[in-house]
Order: structure tokens, then sequence, then C-alpha cells
């Protein structure tokens, strides 16, 4: 690889390759130290294409939720069965893997505009800026950018286009999938929100079990699905139609917890 060669977005990949080598050992613990990450599907990821494959997730904090799947994805790759063991797989990562994110939200700091520079697609939303509603048009160049990313390599999107759960999928995700017809695989996450803090910088909890759950691809009709048909798919798959919806009483709520300690453990033993 060249010294100043660049990406479709003219990101020099050899800084880019530091970026994700550095941010990825500042922030392995969160994953593998004072919180565990359970992982489900590893071999998915390495039956996968090079190009042209959309994840699609829901979504619990702005950065980590993203950070763990670059952790996930390279570690997967490189042999890694269900874990992230040993950060070595972070010297050579994937460096055509990129993630849609908020306009707003990737220009709001230092450690935004340096994860941006990682591997960020930013979009204006379409529906929010600024803590307000709106209601504004798609910027088309949005739309030619993920393309773009999607025929460089791997997109990871989250389509509630929030953190939280069991809000609607938007249109624009179904649309895309229409448009480029790429693999779509969903991801479930949970953990992540009981972990950190909105923003998924500060540590709120410890001893917290993280988990990723990695699917199978979904199968549409490109042509014949509509846009209502392809949403319903989305959101079942990330477990985020109405129907996972329960409201669980506080004693129930307690159980949960301690069983998820149990899990916790579990998973530790036999590592």
């Amino acid at each position: 690889m060249g010294l100043f060669k660049k990406n479709p977005f003219g990101h020099i990949l050899f800084l880019k390759k530091w970026l994700i080598r550095i941010m990825g050992a500042l922030t392995h613990s969160r994953y593998r130290g004072f919180n565990e990450l359970q992982i489900e599907g590893s071999e998915i990821i390495r039956q996968l294409p090079d190009t042209k494959v959309l994840f699609v997730s829901n979504h619990q904090t702005y950065f980590a939720d993203v950070v763990a799947m670059f952790h996930v994805f390279n570690a997967s790759l490189s042999g890694r069965e269900d874990n992230i063991k040993n950060i070595g797989y972070l010297w050579n990562p994937k460096l055509n893997l990129y993630y849609i994110a908020a306009k707003e939200t990737m220009k709001s700091g230092l450690l935004a505009r340096v994860l941006a520079y990682a591997g960020s697609i930013s979009v204006e939303r379409t529906w929010r800026a600024k803590g307000q509603e709106v209601n504004r048009q798609v910027k088309m160049s949005d739309i030619t950018n993920i393309g773009k990313a999607l025929d460089d390599g791997w997109v990871i999107t989250f389509p509630q286009g929030t953190t939280k759960p069991w809000k609607p999928i938007r249109k624009g995700t179904a649309h895309i999938i229409r448009k480029y017809q790429p693999i779509v695989v969903p991801i479930v996450i949970d953990g992540f929100r009981r972990s950190f803090d909105k923003k998924g910088i500060r540590i709120k909890k410890r001893n917290i079990l993280q988990s990723m759950v990695i699917k199978q691809p979904l199968t549409f009709d490109y042509e014949n699905d509509s846009v209502e048909e392809i949403i319903q798919k989305i959101q079942m798959a990330i477990e985020q139609d109405p129907s996972f919806l329960k409201v669980i009483p506080e004693e129930e709520l307690k159980v949960q917890e301690e069983l998820n300690e149990k899990r916790r453990w579990s998973y530790k033993e036999k590592e």
C-alpha cells in the first residue's frame, strides 16, 4: 500500500490504518476488560464478499456500537471465533469499512472528527437537526456517497436513525437497498446502553454483559419488494418490531439482571 494512497473519499489509507490501530488499542478494554462482549455469528463475516455489503443494526450509543463492530469484524476476518482476544487483529484492519452517521454528530468535537476520518459517511438527517424536528429533502450527494462506499467495501447503518429503542425504520434505508442491491446483514446488539453514556464515551457501569449477534443475510426481491416490505423485514431482523416490545415489571427486571450476570461469568469460563 502506497504511503499516500487514498480511498474514494480522499482519506489517506496509511493514516486511516494508524487511526484504527490507535483507537482500537484505546477502546479494546471496553469490550474485553471491565465489560465483556459476547459475540455470535463471526463465521458469517468471513463468508461475505469484500464489497457491496450493508450491515443494519439497532442503535444504543453514538460511538460505542460502531467501534465494537470495527473490533468484531476485524477479529472475525483474522480468524477469531466469536471473540476479540489478542488485539493483533488490528495490525492489518479492513480499511474499506464505513458507517453512516449524522453530519452534525461527526462535527461535534475532536474525537468525533477523528472517528469520522476512520470511516464515517456523514449525511444530513432529513427529520431532525440541532435537537429540533425538521422536514427536508434527502441530499442526493449523501445517497451517492453511500453507493460509492458500497462499491468500495462494507457499510454499517443504524436504520432507526436514533439511539431510542422501538423507533420505526427510516425509509431511506429501504431506498438504498432497492437502488444498490447490496447483501444486507442484520445485527442485534444489547448492553451498550447500560455500559456507556448516550455518546458511548463515558463508562456508566462496569461488569455489564454486552452482546452482538450477527445474523444470516436477508433475502429480498429487489425488483418487486415494496419499501414497506423491506422495512418490515429489517425491523423484524434487528428485533425492533413492536411485537418484541414487552413491559417488564420491576421484579422481573431484577431477575433478568441476575441472569445476565450468570451469563457473563459463564461466558468468561468458556474462554
